[in-house]
């Protein structure tokens, strides 16, 4: 066995799927097919896989009961955990989340899609990993240099600035994950970014909201942006991937982004001490598709009800999705772009955030020309 490839188990009840994902995946990993949860948690008494790709219709043990068995054991809660299943509805694909899966895919399954999705996950475990040994190094060292009280705060500078970055790079890969999903070409996240960043700097220009803008850490708000479509990695790749217009169902089913968003931070807010960066994504993740009418969704916020961040966001995103091309609408001039938004000052955008958009627009056309170059 060549120890350097990463490990995967594959659980499931029906041969044929263990052949195809078997197929699929021993080019590029080691893979144990197990037909049974039983022989599966027997399997991990003596082993540690990377990863587990777990069914979840499975006679005598389901894979919700098996997942239950690996995350309440010390030694194997770490393991990451994806559902591979032919169930389609959001209450069991939450149900699969909340249990500790990272990850939730329909049979049957496209295998470079699982591929991608597979190699995304074992990044960030990869990453994370990479983190605890960081902090338990850093911790290690201070201690070190506690004693000797010698260079302290360069080594503590030097120790967070790597922790922010890490943290970054999982936040963006989680986001990129998203999008892959959906196949947005992955300049989203970093377009609305730098929309974000310029509205934000004219609102301080201009003392616009002086009181409330006064309390932000502007970097803090602009990386909690990348996670406000997070909740559309619960929504089915038939919609997410659908190539033409969604039907009134599907458009409903969509808009449970907002909702799932939300509760996807709020289940990683519970395992964690600093809330700030993730109450801020929060905020994003569920307000971003509010109306400053009160028609938006999913809350029918109205006016200032709906957050700042909510709204200046819902200004960058429309803009964002107006100039790029998507596989149900080209892509608008950015003059269309800035006349749409203008026109829906006071019904779908804060009027006074409108006006403030339109002394930045030019701003908005260079970093929209700057993302197109980028693509050619």
């Amino acid at each position: 066995m060549n120890t350097g490839r990463k490990t995967i188990f594959l659980v499931d009840d029906h041969i044929a799927n263990l052949k195809i994902g078997a197929s699929a995946l021993t080019e590029l990993y080691n893979v144990t097919t197990l037909n049974s949860g039983a022989k599966l948690l027997k399997m991990l008494e003596k082993n540690s896989p990377d990863m587990i790709l777990l069914d979840i219709d499975m006679p005598e043990m389901s894979g919700y009961e098996a997942i239950r068995h690996i995350k309440s054991n010390e030694k194997t809660k770490h393991i990451p955990v994806m559902f591979l299943t032919g169930q389609t509805d959001n209450q069991s694909e939450l149900e699969g989340l909340s249990l500790g899966a990272i990850d939730y895919i329909t049979k049957p399954f496209s295998p470079p899609l699982l591929l991608k999705r597979i190699e995304v996950h074992l990044l960030v475990e990869s990453q994370k990993n990479e983190l605890m040994e960081q902090k338990h190094e850093l911790i290690i060292k201070s201690e070190e240099l506690e004693k000797f009280n010698t260079n302290l705060q360069d080594m503590v500078n030097e120790r967070t600035q790597t922790v922010i970055e890490l943290q970054n790079a999982v936040i963006k890969t989680m986001a990129e994950l998203v999008e892959y999903r959906d196949e947005v070409t992955g300049t989203h996240i970093e377009a609305t970014q730098n929309y974000l960043r310029i509205m934000v700097e004219a609102l301080i220009r201009n003392n616009l909201y002086k009181e409330e803008v006064s309390l932000w850490d502007v970097e803090l708000i602009l990386q909690s942006a990348q996670l406000h479509d997070v909740g559309k990695i619960a929504i089915e790749d038939s919609i997410l991937r659908k190539p033409g217009m969604l039907s009134p169902e599907e458009y409903e089913k969509i808009k449970t982004h907002a909702i799932f968003g939300e509760t996807v931070i709020e289940k990683i807010k519970k395992s964690t001490t600093n809330h700030d960066f993730l109450e801020q994504a929060q905020i994003m993740a569920i307000t971003h598709h509010e109306k400053w009418d009160g028609s938006g969704y999913p809350n029918g916020l109205k006016g200032t009800e709906i957050p700042l961040q909510g709204r200046l966001m819902a200004i960058v995103d429309v803009y964002d999705t107006l100039v790029s091309e998507r596989p149900y609408k080209r892509a608008f001039h950015h003059e269309e772009a800035v006349e749409i938004i203008k026109g829906s000052g006071g019904s779908h955008f804060d009027p006074d955030l409108v006006e403030l958009f339109l002394t930045v627009s030019d701003e908005f056309r260079m970093v929209a020309n700057a993302e197109d170059a980028g693509e050619a």
